[in-house]
This record gives structure tokens, C-alpha cells and sequence, in this order.
């Protein structure tokens, strides 16, 4: 019996020490949103919203440069924050974002989607670049919090941030001409959406490697082979 005890011991003395390690080794959406946005936001990023009061002008209208704000939900427990990088129209921007559709991805210019009711931007479906789809899930959000001088940053892929890799980056021109369309939703009412989005050549990791730029941060530890079947493995699962 004491042996049992100690072996359970050990296991959780190791869980302790190892799941922290390996919670780093991936690019989160927090320290992106920070150094594309300039918003000098720390925390999880379900705080950055009410972080944000008195230091950053906060609303529910989109702006080039403002950080979208994400609530938790479902598997979304510590919230999700994007940049917006373009506002095509009133019911559809472009963002970038790490850590969504792949653990430590970067998507960048991708199609995020106004599907509120009261078209407030209170709830959100986002592009999902290995299905080259729009996410089924509607995700709600807090809003926009916008930085006192709007600019895209650069990001330089940084070691100390976790392991990354750029899984998507669109051609804005794309999102831009696309004419907006009908689709039904799944309480069977209709939303917006971009007629080229499923027909368009856009980047897909299974399929469409040329369109896709690839590990531009540190040497990864896995192949390119790895990174695909994971992937595959998540758009199975969707």
C-alpha cells in the first residue's frame, strides 16, 4: 500500500513540475497581441478588458490596431486576444492572432466575422486556416480595446516567447474583393460572409504548402512532418 502512495506521489510531484514546462513551449496569444498591437496589456487574456480601463480607450466598433478582446468560453478558458489589421466593412475585419486554429500558430490577415445580433461585435466566428473555412464556433467577446497611437508592429520570432510557427498569412486583396454573401447559420438565422472564402486559393496546411510561410522562429523541435499530421489530427476532430 505505502508503495502505491509513493509511486501516486511521484507521479503528481511530476505532473507539478513538468506541466508548467510544457504549457511554455508554445506561442501564446497574449505576448503576440502585445508586441503587434503596442497595448501594454500583461496577464491571461480574459483580464485584459477590464485591465484596460483607464489606461485605453475600449468600444464595440473595429479599428485598425485595436486588440479584440475574447471571453472565456468553452474551451476557451483564459479568453483570446487578436489584432485587427484591416477592417473590410462593418460585419468583417481582418486579424492576427496566435495560438487559435494550431497550439503556438500565427495567423495573420485572417477573416474574423461580426455574427452578434445586434451587430456589436459581441460575438465572433474566425478563419480557420488548416480547414480553410470559417470556425464553426461562435466565440463572444468583451470588445475592442484600441492603443493610444494605432500601428501594426512587427513580430520577430523570440525563443523566450515559446516555439511558433507562421501558418497563415493571407492576401488582404482577396478578403477585400470578395463579395459578401448569405450563409445560414446554425439557430437558423443568416449571416455575412465572403462568397471567395471557401473557392479562393487560400493557404491550407494539408494541402496547399506553396501558399504557406513556415518556421520563422527558432529551430523547431519537431519536423515539418509532425506539424502537418497535427494538423490533419485537428481538422479531423472539427
Amino acid at each position: 500500500m505505502k508503495l502505491v502512495m509513493l509511486r501516486w506521489a511521484a507521479l503528481l510531484l511530476s505532473g507539478l513540475i513538468v506541466t508548467p514546462a510544457l504549457a511554455a513551449t508554445a506561442l501564446q496569444c497574449v505576448p503576440y497581441a502585445r508586441i503587434v498591437s503596442g497595448v501594454q496589456i500583461y496577464g491571461d487574456a480574459l483580464t485584459w478588458w477590464d485591465q484596460a480601463e483607464n489606461h485605453y480607450k475600449r468600444g464595440h466598433m473595429p479599428r485598425k490596431g485595436a486588440v479584440l478582446a475574447f471571453r472565456p468560453a468553452g474551451p476557451m478558458v483564459l479568453g483570446h486576444v487578436a489584432v485587427v489589421s484591416k477592417v473590410l466593412d462593418d460585419r468583417r475585419v481582418l486579424i492576427r492572432h496566435a495560438n487559435w486554429s494550431v497550439p503556438g500558430a500565427i495567423e495573420e490577415d485572417v477573416l474574423a466575422l461580426d455574427v452578434s445580433e445586434e451587430g456589436d461585435w459581441s460575438a465572433v466566428r474566425v478563419w480557420h486556416s488548416p480547414t480553410a473555412q470559417m470556425g464553426a464556433r461562435s466565440n463572444p467577446t468583451f470588445g475592442f480595446i484600441y492603443p493610444a497611437k494605432p500601428k501594426l508592429h512587427p513580430f520577430d520570432p523570440d525563443p523566450a516567447l515559446g516555439s511558433g510557427i507562421r501558418l497563415a498569412s493571407l492576401n488582404a486583396a482577396q478578403w477585400q474583393e470578395a463579395k459578401s454573401s448569405r450563409v445560414n447559420r446554425a439557430d437558423g438565422e443568416d449571416e455575412l460572409a465572403p462568397s471567395g472564402a471557401r473557392t479562393a486559393r487560400q493557404p491550407r496546411l494539408a494541402l496547399d504548402l506553396a501558399a504557406m510561410r513556415y518556421a520563422d522562429a527558432a529551430p523547431a523541435r519537431r519536423s515539418l512532418g509532425d506539424i502537418i499530421a497535427d494538423v490533419k489530427r485537428e481538422a479531423r476532430l472539427r
